[in-house]
């Protein structure tokens, strides 16, 4: 049965449901076929059809929009390709995996660059600790007394915890630094495995940030920010999106399950099962 097409009907449902199939092609443009051909057979009637007073009627591979278009003057191929021949672009869940994936892939990205930059800091402070530490406590002393009024040290407060950070000893520097690019080499691993729909990456994406959740739950209770919450949303949305709609660990049939919707909604079938009559 032949899906109802985007934009045709009313939404059934109180959030209206998106079409990633409207969105790319408002950004990129449609993706049409025929027009720079001269004649149009019936069998093209599923992406090309005739229509009055010169005037084609196209359809976006993509979206499904039908678009009507003056025939060529100056046509450059007699007929449409086989179809063997034609990429037909992603629709349906397989762009929508496409978009959401690749939106987290720069997610993880960004952190990957924040994390290699901090590592970089943390080992380049390490290997000059020495010959920082004098200047840096006399610089905190100077801040401490222009903002308290006095230049002792008080046990509270960001410029106490950047003087703890002077304190740390070379040793335990290195081993943050070690452990924070380690990190940040898995930020770059999940952001590249994403990018390219890998399924590994998906599964190293959860447990990676399923793990790291308990720990976020505990900083919101210490110290609750709207920053911190908001990055609890947002990988918490990232989990539930993982397990439930790519189906890891065998959740709504798994894999297989999750591949044949995808192939359900990609290539000449997914066509012809959307064209109107």
């Amino acid at each position: 049965m032949a899906r109802d097409l985007p934009g045709t009907t009313r939404p059934r449902r109180f959030v209206p449901r998106l079409h990633y199939e409207l969105i790319v092609c408002g950004v990129r443009g449609h993706e049409l076929l025929g027009l720079d051909v001269a004649h149009v057979r019936p069998e093209d009637a599923i992406v090309v059809r005739p229509g009055n007073d010169g005037v084609r009627w196209h359809r976006c591979l993509r979206c499904d929009s039908w678009l009507p278009l003056p025939q060529p003057s100056e046509p450059s191929r007699e007929v449409l390709p086989p179809r063997e021949a034609i990429e037909v672009p992603l629709r349906g869940k397989a762009l929508r995996d496409k978009i959401v994936l690749r939106t987290i892939a720069v997610d993880r990205a960004f952190h990957f660059v924040l994390l290699a930059v901090i590592a970089v800091a943390i080992f380049l402070f390490a290997a000059n600790e020495a010959s920082l530490r004098d200047p840096a406590y006399r610089v905190l002393a100077d801040l401490q007394g222009a903002f308290n009024g006095s230049s002792a040290p008080k046990d509270h407060g960001v410029l106490h915890d950047v003087r703890r950070l002077f304190s740390i000893s070379h040793g335990t520097l290195t081993k943050i630094g070690l452990l924070v690019a380690a990190y940040a080499l898995l930020e770059g691993a999940e952001a590249v495995g994403l990018w390219l729909g890998k399924r590994w990456a998906e599964y190293l994406t959860f447990i990676a940030t399923a793990g790291l959740m308990p720990l976020e739950i505990y900083e919101i209770v210490d110290r609750a920010s709207v920053l911190k919450a908001l990055t609890f949303v947002v990988n918490l949305a990232i989990v539930v999106y993982l397990l439930y709609a790519k189906r890891l660990f065998g959740i709504r049939e798994g894999g297989a399950a999750e591949q044949a919707e995808r192939e359900a909604d990609v290539g000449w079938p997914a066509l012809e099962r959307a064209t109107p009559a």
